[in-house]
């Protein structure tokens, strides 16, 4: 067997089966090394049992002294300690191999007598009997590691040994273990704290004390192991869930401008789906939809493994952990009573508990809403009026109820929009002038803003409040008297829808009085998307012309247009052309492709976005009072209004849900019926015009056009 000579280390008290004289176990001894000179061999060290006498001989310089095993410190007992480990390694180990670990305990030479073990003299090495004590001291360091968030650590043997990638690398493994944990913590922080309306985010926000931490990490303290467990999984859990409701709520504070409602809002994920579909293609709609639904199932994973994590490390040292809560929880009830702030922001903080307090109450009414609907959906002063009574002021009128997508008072109000939009509806109410028009503008208010056009329709045509699809699905369910029902009901008009964003079956239209609909496919268009827009508002009013306004003979017309040329994204959008090169819309291949701009490229800069959203509502506006001006007569009536505000990305924080409307027409007693309205003349509403809640339109203009003296029905 192949050995080298150790110089380190001195050799171990001689076991009770040695052959090695007591004697020679005192010389063997001498000098004997202090125990910071001690240190084990390095793992490639071959030093022979019979050299071990040797390795007492004068102490070696420190440089020629071996380095020691990595991530050892040299500890009283580590000479015993060693020794047992490499007796059982030496006497597992075939002949000629390297000895690996540390210096075995020396065999008798082969000349030695045999002789019984004697007492050990005053300055001998102890008997390696105490290997068990040793052990213990050789424990706290781990101990302390783990304490200090460093779990997983090697152990003894692994770092001495080299095997593994934390024996081999312990200062990396530690690091990584701290940032491990230090992420845990920060990420049940930000869990706790952040908002669930992303304009309301502030980096100071992050920065305060959270009471549901502190009482959790508290309540972790103080379980018993089999119940930590459990309190782990579920506040993990419960963190998680609340993480992907405050996800769902900016979505919806973004586009809505409310919170998420878990009862009533689950259609609009499915609409929200289609949207994408339409706007960015079915690529990105899918991309979105599988990076939703990863999202929701990692968030719960991910808060369990780090409040897992935070609960570990508070087990191992529950002195430190017991003290910094009792700091936390004291300096969060001085913050409160004192109410103290940084940047208008308390340091005590209890936003989490406060949002789940706030969703419950939120699913409690959601559960009553269609009760309390159904209540109010229930009264309806004109269901019992008989069909010759109803809107006898508007007979043998063309009656167009046009719906502008997105146009909302932040168009008129803002300054960066408002100015060039103004120019233009001063421009529109000059050209409607020239033509015999008169108009009136007001404001209505919204149930709905940044989306869901469906429900500001149907608000305004069932006087009902519909802020949500629940209530729509309630009410297109019912018999509710809509406004266009009731134009269909008297018999006086042909009712036809206008809807080129439908592109599938809409029994709705039935429910809404309309004779027909004529939807994205009847239309006609042969040319390209713009964005969500199936085609240009150009295109859409003259294929109305073509296919039911222009035609020769007709009876009067009540229509429900949809323009849709102003809706989100807003780019890239369509701009007029002479009508007589429109056709069947194949043009707009060419000129999409040469003038058109990229949503991505419009949507990296809010400015630009807002910029073309003010161009879409410019065009639309545009094109309605183009046609009424050209193919209009003095029995055309023109409502045309807004369904709803953009998103917050061009209205800014708390926008108001008001939308302008408009009442266009050359007869002067139409407009005569509605002067005590209080609306401003010409199609800008003014800022102290009243504002009406969308869904008492409904009553006011069928009241004002309903039977009056000197109204005949015809």
């Amino acid at each position: 067997m192949s050995h080298t000579r150790s110089s380190q280390l001195p050799g171990p008290a001689p076991a009770p089966d040695d052959d090695t004289a007591p004697e020679d176990t005192a010389e063997a001894a001498e000098p004997k090394p202090k125990p910071e000179q001690a240190a084990a061999p390095a793992p490639d060290d071959d030093t022979a049992p019979e050299d071990t006498a040797e390795a007492a001989e004068p102490k070696p310089k420190p440089e020629e002294a071996a380095a020691p095993a990595p991530d050892t410190d040299s500890v009283p007992g580590t000479e015993a300690e060693a020794g047992a480990d490499s007796k059982a390694e030496a006497e597992g180990e075939p002949e000629g191999e390297t000895v690996t670990e540390a210096v075995a305990e020396p065999k008798p030479a082969p000349d030695a007598k045999p002789e019984p073990a004697a007492e050990p003299g005053p300055d001998a090495q102890p008997e390696p009997e105490p290997q068990p004590e040793a052990e213990s001291q050789a424990e706290p360091e781990p101990k302390a590691a783990a304490a200090a968030g460093a779990e997983g650590a090697a152990g003894a043997e692994g770092a001495v040994g080299g095997q593994g990638w934390r024996g081999r690398h312990p200062r990396r493994a530690r690091v990584l273990d701290w940032v491990g944990t230090g992420l845990a913590i920060a990420f049940v922080m930000f869990a706790l704290l952040v908002p669930n309306d992303m304009t309301k985010f502030e980096v100071g926000r992050l920065l305060r004390i959270p009471a549901e931490g502190i009482l959790g990490a508290a309540l972790l303290l103080v379980l018993p192991p089999k119940a930590r467990r459990t309190a782990v999984v579920v506040i993990g859990a419960v963190l998680g869930m609340l993480m992907i409701v405050k996800v769902l709520d900016m979505g919806s504070y973004w586009t809505l401008d409310r919170p998420f409602d878990l009862v009533l809002d689950w259609p609009l994920l499915d609409n929200a789906r289609s949207f994408m579909k339409d706007s960015l293609g079915n690529t990105a709609a899918q991309a979105a939809t599988i990076g939703v639904i990863a999202l929701v199932l990692a968030l719960p994973f991910l808060t369990t493994f780090a409040v897992r994590r935070i609960s570990r490390l508070m087990e191992r040292d529950r002195h430190t952990a017991s003290r910094t809560l009792l700091v936390l929880g004291t300096v969060w009830i001085t913050c409160s009573t004192l109410t103290l702030e940084v940047a208008d922001v308390p340091l005590a903080s209890h936003s989490a508990a406060t949002l789940v307090e706030n969703r419950i109450e939120s699913v409690r009414d959601g559960l009553k809403d269609g009760e309390a609907f159904e209540k109010q959906a229930s009264v309806d002063a004109f269901a019992d009026v008989p069909p010759d009574q109803l809107l006898t002021g508007l007979r043998g009128k063309d009656v167009l109820i046009t719906f502008i997508e997105s146009y909302g008072r932040s168009a008129i109000d803002d300054p960066q929009m408002g100015e060039p939009l103004s120019e233009t509806l001063a421009q529109k109410t000059q050209q409607l002038k020239d033509a015999g028009y008169a108009s009136r503008s007001g404001w209505l208010r919204s149930p709905i803003t940044g989306a869901g056009s469906w429900l500001g329709h149907s608000t305004f045509l069932s006087g009902l409040w519909i802020k949500n699809q629940s209530r729509y699905n309630h009410l297109v369910a019912g018999d509710r008297l809509t406004l266009t029902e009731a134009f269909r009901r008297t018999g006086a008009w042909r009712t036809v829808g206008i809807v080129p964003g439908t592109q599938k079956a809409w029994p709705e239209g039935k429910f809404f009085g309309l004779d027909h609909i004529y939807d994205s496919d009847q239309l006609g268009y042969q040319g390209p998307k713009f964005s969500w827009s199936t085609m240009p508002d150009q295109y859409t009013l003259k294929a109305f012309r073509e296919l039911e306004y222009g035609k020769e003979g007709r009876k009067p017309m009540m229509a429900e247009i949809i323009l849709t040329s102003s809706h989100n994204p807003w780019a890239p959008i369509p701009r007029t052309i002479p009508e007589e090169e429109i056709g069947d819309g194949s043009v707009y291949h060419g000129l999409q492709k040469a003038e058109g701009k990229d949503p991505k490229d419009v949507w990296k800069n809010p400015l630009d976005v807002r910029d073309e959203y003010r161009k879409t509502i410019q065009y639309s506006v545009s094109s309605i009072v183009d046609f009424v001006a050209k193919y209009g007569s003095k029995d055309t009536v023109l409502i045309f209004l807004g369904d709803h505000q953009p998103n917050k990305t061009v209205t800014g924080d708390n926008p108001s849900h008001d939308v302008p409307v408009s009442v266009v027409a050359q007869d002067p007693k139409v407009l005569e019926k509605i002067d005590d309205w209080g609306w401003a003349d010409g199609l800008k509403p003014a800022s102290d015009t009243p504002v009406w809640r969308m869904d008492k339109f409904r009553d006011q203009f069928m009241t004002a056009f309903g039977p009056q003296s000197g109204d005949t029905p015809q």
